[in-house]
């Protein structure tokens, strides 16, 4: 569906639903450092983390060094409460993040390298072995640390979103037909044509072109679900999508969202 169209109608839209999302959760919960809401934000600092790591690499930090401030920001993050300056008309958590990194790297950096040295506990597990191996594949090219920070971010939805389209349709038995339509999820022109498809799976070309509607519009909603768990409110939630698609420019220029 078009960003242009109405949202009214959408589960995403009401209060009910959107109240249980991630980064409400935590907002909401304000000087409260409640169970639910610190269970919340570690989530989303879970999903999150590669974009802070790629931030502070592209600023010119060694593999190390990346690691060791990552890790550092995020017990810091989580073992203090930040939240109740974040505005929640305004807070996006993507902006939160890269602010309070930003603030971290300038001023408390010295502390966090006698923290860890002095054998500082790991508040937050994070993947570190592979974040230099991802970081290596990423273009080598002039994009600023904050232009790379946004990137990785869109990417880590998009990522979340075809994750979780891939987990509903194995568990409807139906990993075959997912391989073989994925092709056609970003709405460029893929190497294939629905006859193709559907000659290799028994299928006629409009059963295909039907499935491969009804696979894009429902990774549509599951992009528009990850992005709902990074804003305040809903009415954040498109305008947060079409800065992500700008940032990544050609690659979600085709998505149904």
């Amino acid at each position: 569906m078009p960003l242009s169209e109405s949202n009214e109608g959408r589960s995403l839209a009401s209060a009910s639903w959107f109240t249980t999302t991630h980064w409400s959760v935590v907002l909401a919960a304000g000087h409260d450092s409640s169970p639910g809401s610190q269970e919340a934000l570690e989530k989303l600092c879970r999903t999150y983390w590669y974009p802070l790591y790629a931030y502070t690499r592209r600023r010119g930090y060694n593999p190390h060094d990346a690691q060791d401030l990552t890790q550092g920001f995020f017990a810091r993050l989580l073992a203090r409460n930040d939240l109740a300056q974040v505005h929640p008309q305004k807070g996006r958590f993507r902006s939160f993040l890269l602010a309070s990194l930003q603030h971290f790297l300038a001023d408390e950096w010295d502390k966090a390298s006698a923290d860890k040295r002095g054998g500082q506990a790991t508040i937050l597990s994070l993947d570190e072995p592979t974040a230099e191996q991802r970081y290596q594949q990423e273009p080598a090219n002039d994009l600023s640390p904050e232009r790379i920070y946004d990137r990785r971010w869109a990417l880590t939805v998009l990522d979340r979103a075809q994750a979780g389209l891939k987990a509903e349709f194995v568990a409807d038995g139906k990993s075959d037909l997912y391989e073989a339509l994925k092709v056609f999820l970003s709405g460029e022109k893929p190497g294939q044509t629905h006859a193709q498809v559907a000659a290799r799976l028994g299928k006629s070309s409009d059963a295909v072109r039907c499935a491969v509607q009804r696979l894009r519009q429902r990774y549509g909603e599951l992009i528009r679900t990850e992005v709902a768990h990074t804003v305040a409110r809903p009415g954040q939630i498109d305008e947060e999508i079409r800065h992500l698609l700008a940032v990544i420019g050609g690659e979600g220029s085709g998505l149904q969202v």
